[in-house]
């Protein structure tokens, strides 16, 4: 349930995990309104449950909002009219998932309206689904990973089974929007998190432990993903190069089993495990590194629980440009002890990156079961019990969010290859007239030409 498309819009990964994780008793139907017109839902909905018996409908939610705060946009709405359509259609329970519902589970079912939600991972679906079909009175408060309308739910609690089976994406009817805004598909290397940065929800909903997954069924599935039409993978890992090893020798699987599009994926920028890593890595196809940077700030650096240094940073970048690889970093101002000084320190260390495009993004915000949560609570600036569905962002002491914001706007005014927020309209038509002329990928190493 996710209909942002700019700047391009992001294949739904985890409806493939979980349809492929479902036994054969069941059967699923992938419906992606990504591309659905606002207003057209129950049509839609409608044909694709016709001639289909339906004993559940599962609705996925990645996320809640775009946390932009330069252009803040809500997907509650889009939510309330897929439920409401699906409700419109069929008496079936609906069952709420995905990673923005696992922030947020008695919140959204009692904004939706929905019967029940996975909290965590979604492949224990089936259990659930087993359950339902099998009790007249299921006992599904016996299940702790499943929330209840009405009550309070459990914890995430990480997935403890077996790396499951990913579904073809030739099941999912709107392949082919993704295919042609870019050519992007994705896939995963491992789950978990092993980094404390205050305001991340990774560790929440996956947990610290690494989770490794085989390199070799990798390879194989980015070589169907590419003859499914694929022209560019993203791997959608918290940071790909969380375990060194383990990168490498996915990356070296890719090239073993034939891949020959290029691909990208999320960095921590940390200092290089060996001099060669990177540019390994590109012998092997990576062409664009997004480094999860934040700040430049030591102090800040301290404050937001970053594992680098400023030195580990242009390490970093210094030897993934000279691999040839392009680069991004994600800044994110505001935390906790923000001030004007590590503001400004932060965006003179940025000019020292250089070929690297930079996306500012101007106040944290505030999660459940995060560091900056149990912070945020001890200074007031929430409660316990306040309901977080609608953004709240932390507010430094004697900072407003328009001072963030035009400080960072002032400084990247002549600066083409420095973003606040997404970039709006301006880059999102860039994009889309790019993707049409047949280019692939995200794109926004253009921004630094």
């Amino acid at each position: 349930m996710n209909r942002l498309d700019v700047p391009f819009p992001v294949y739904p990964l985890g409806l493939d995990y979980v349809a492929g994780s479902l036994p054969d008793h069941h059967k699923a139907r992938i419906l992606d309104l990504s591309a659905c017109p606002v207003g057209q839902e129950e049509p839609v909905v409608r044909e694709a449950l016709r001639d289909f018996p339906v004993g559940a409908v599962g609705v996925s939610i990645r996320n809640i909002d775009n946390t932009d705060l330069a252009e803040l946009k809500s997907f509650l709405g889009d939510m309330r009219a897929a439920v409401d359509a699906i409700r419109r259609v069929t008496n079936a329970p609906i069952i709420l998932g995905g990673a923005g519902y696992t922030l947020f589970p008695e919140e959204l079912l009692t904004a939706l309206g929905a019967d029940y939600g996975i909290v965590g991972e979604g492949e224990r679906l089936g259990l659930l689904l087993d359950l339902l079909q099998s009790d007249a009175q299921p006992d599904v408060a016996s299940m702790p990973f499943v929330a209840i309308r009405g009550t309070r739910a459990e914890r995430p609690i990480a997935w403890e089974g077996k790396q499951t089976k990913r579904s073809a994406p030739s099941l999912n009817p709107n392949l082919d929007h993704y295919l042609r805004r870019g050519g992007m598909l994705n896939l995963q290397t491992k789950r978990g998190c092993p980094f404390r940065c205050v305001y991340c929800t990774y560790p929440a909903l996956e947990g610290r432990e690494l989770r490794l997954f085989d390199p070799q069924s990798l390879g194989k599935e980015a070589r169907t993903l590419q003859d499914a039409g694929a022209r560019y993978i993203f791997i959608t890992d918290s940071a790909f190069n969380a375990h060194p090893d383990h990168s490498l020798a996915v990356a070296r699987a890719f090239k073993e089993h034939g891949l020959t599009i290029p691909w990208g994926a999320y960095f921590a920028p940390r200092h290089p495990p060996t001099d060669d890593y990177y540019d390994e890595l590109a012998a092997c196809g990576l062409t664009h590194a997004e480094f999860g940077t934040d700040v430049l700030s030591e102090s800040m650096l301290v404050n937001v629980g970053k594992a680098f240094s400023v030195k580990d940073v242009l390490a970093a970048q210094s030897a993934a440009t000279k691999a040839g690889v392009h680069t991004a970093h994600f800044m994110l101002l505001g935390g906790p002890g923000e001030s004007m000084t590590t503001i400004d320190e932060t965006l003179d260390n940025c000019e020292r990156l250089e070929g690297a495009v930079l996306f500012f993004f101007c106040g944290m915000r505030i999660y459940p079961n995060t560091p900056l949560f149990e912070r945020a609570l001890a200074e007031g600036q929430i409660t316990a019990d306040q309901n977080l569905l609608e953004p709240v962002f932390y507010k430094p002491s004697g900072l407003t969010d328009d001072d963030i914001l035009q400080r960072a706007r002032d400084r990247a005014k002549a600066r083409p290859s420095w973003v606040v927020g997404s970039g709006g309209d301006a880059v999102a038509r860039l994009v889309a007239r790019m993707h049409l002329r047949g280019h692939v990928g995200p794109l926004w190493e253009k921004l630094a030409l």
